[in-house]
């Protein structure tokens, strides 16, 4: 039976999760204690020349930087290791092997670079150290394309090749293909490896499916203290560690790992948690970077189904690199469901023909002025119309919905309300109607903001409908305009979601020149506190 080793990549592959700033003492206290558990391999880190020597970071510009950091710290049996992401360290920032405190370096490469990442390998091996080669996304390599890989990796002789699964997008069925691929065609004596991720919560499961191959060749198993890492995270230390001592003859302390858990790791995980989620779910049931996901979910008009939907659309030769500007043009033509809307706005003018309008937006301003709000209703007699919400401060007549997420939470309560006469429903055309038909449905497209941050900003979409009608009195309250960081942006905490300062700028200074420019035509009075209100 051929040796079966469990590789720990906690300081490395753990660090996306804190950018690596474990602290020098954090640092030494998870390496020794992995020593102690007796751990075959232990990866300490990335080596990235773009960034500068810090003794509290496991990225490091050079092995003389790792030599620092680690200095004097006793390596047990372990085989101590580094990474590289193949372009980010050059050969000149690696010392001899015989020279630096690491005894082997892993590289990963995506598919494009792979004949100049091998290249570097061949450097990496001219300097003594033990060679990982390590191909990221192996999903997206063809039968034909992996065994090709395979014999030029055969001509390097290096220590192991790694099948990497980077998105976690393998099934069983799917890794024991590739896992049997290289097998087949990888030169004896070469090492074969697996580094999985959690987003189908199998990353476990497939680890085990690989110890339990009869096997000619020494396989590593990666792994990370409490699953650790990028996403949705790794398969984790502690329950390898604990399946290979009772069926494939290892020895690992298991009490100096969950010592390390407890004292290293729990306490990152509690101010930042990693592991299975929605999202990277999303991402790998679509075979697709996660970052899509994000672009979508950032949105926040877009209800799961429709996210679905979207990911799907993805152009097969961008769905494991990202494309932001391919994204976004998915997201609009998605959105962009065009209705003949002219009978619809002409029956809405005359609802609203003659009368201010007061738009009550969900921001927190409305808390604390009830009263005044009411008092205006009373005295103006104006139309009310909510945006995007239900408010509880003044009952609303109509409810203007552009966002599809939002219209999925307020479905029940706004069509319950609908029935009883006491709201109409205006939607635009990106939003399904769940029962019946909305009262007016208007041009998703026709109302989009030509630049800024969010086109689809709901309080300018409705005031573009308000100029076209000709609606000359608009009273604004709830739309405080946005603030950075953890204060609320929101009246209710289900619609919150984080905005950074550039971000929350650039979308108060969208709205602020929208209004400047519609100054003219439309008299904007703010009821309550904003930032979009023009300073005297």
């Amino acid at each position: 039976m051929a040796e079966k080793r469990l590789l720990d990549c906690t300081l490395r592959d753990g660090g996306f999760v804190n950018d690596w700033a474990f602290g020098h003492g954090s640092i030494v206290s998870l390496f020794e204690r992995l020593v102690s558990a007796r751990l075959d391999a232990i990866e300490v880190g990335f080596l990235d020349e773009r960034r500068a020597f810090d003794r509290d970071r496991t990225i490091m510009p050079d092995t003389a930087a790792v030599d620092r950091i680690f200095e004097g710290l006793d390596k047990g049996g372990a085989l101590v290791v580094g990474m590289i992401d193949y372009g980010t360290c050059g050969l000149d920032k690696l010392a001899p092997c015989a020279e630096s405190w690491l005894d082997g370096i892993r590289v990963i490469f995506k598919k494009k670079d792979a004949d100049g990442a091998l290249a570097f390998c061949k450097g990496v091996m001219d300097k003594g150290y033990r060679l990982f080669v390590q191909p990221v996304s192996v999903t997206s390599y063809s039968d034909e394309e992996m065994t090709a890989l395979v014999e030029k990796v055969n001509a390097l002789r290096p220590f192991s090749m790694s099948i990497v699964d980077t998105y976690g997008l393998l099934h069983k069925n799917n890794l024991l293909h590739y896992f049997r691929l290289v097998d087949e065609h990888l030169a004896d004596g070469i090492g074969i490896g697996y580094h999985s991720h959690n987003n189908f919560q199998l990353a476990y499961a497939n680890s085990i499916e690989l110890l339990e191959c009869d096997l000619k060749r020494p396989l590593t198993v990666d792994s990370s203290l409490y699953g650790m890492g990028k996403g949705a995270g790794n398969a984790a230390t502690e329950l390898l560690s604990m399946y290979m001592n009772d069926h494939c003859g290892s020895s690992y302390d298991i009490n100096q790992i969950l010592e390390a858990i407890d004292v290293n790791v729990l306490p990152v995980y509690r101010r930042m948690a990693w592991g299975y989620s929605f999202e990277y779910y999303l991402a790998a049931s679509n075979d697709c970077h996660p970052h899509y996901v994000k672009h979508l979910s950032d949105k926040r008009t877009l209800s799961a189904k429709s996210i679905n939907e979207l990911l799907a659309r993805i152009a097969p030769d961008k769905r494991l690199s990202y494309d932001k500007a391919h994204m976004e043009a998915l997201y609009l033509d998605y959105q962009r469901n065009e209705v003949a809307d002219e009978a619809d706005l002409e029956s809405l003018g005359r609802e609203l023909e003659g009368r201010p309008v007061l738009l009550v937006g969900p921001g927190r301003g409305t808390i604390g002025h009830e009263a005044e709000l009411r008092a205006y209703v009373m005295q103006q007699r104006p139309v009310v119309v909510a945006i995007n919400h239900i408010p509880e401060v003044v009952e609303a007549d109509m409810v203007f919905v552009s966002n599809a997420k939002r219209y999925v939470q307020l479905a029940d309560a706004l069509h319950r309300g609908q029935g009883k006469g006491r709201l109409r429903l205006i939607a635009t055309s990106n939003v399904t109607c769940t029962r019946g038909c909305f009262d007016h449905l208007l041009n998703y497209s026709s109302l989009l903001l030509t630049k800024g941050a969010f086109p689809d900003n709901s309080l300018i979409m409705f005031l573009k409908v308000l100029l076209r009608l000709g609606v000359d009195r608009v009273a604004l309250a709830g739309f405080d305009g946005y603030g950075a960081g953890r204060a609320p942006n929101y009246a209710y905490a289900e619609m919150e979601y984080p905005f950074t300062d550039e971000l929350a700028a650039q979308v108060n200074r969208d709205v602020s020149e929208f209004l400047a420019e519609a100054a003219p035509s439309v008299r904007i009075e703010f009821l309550t506190e904003s930032l979009y209100r023009p300073k005297e």
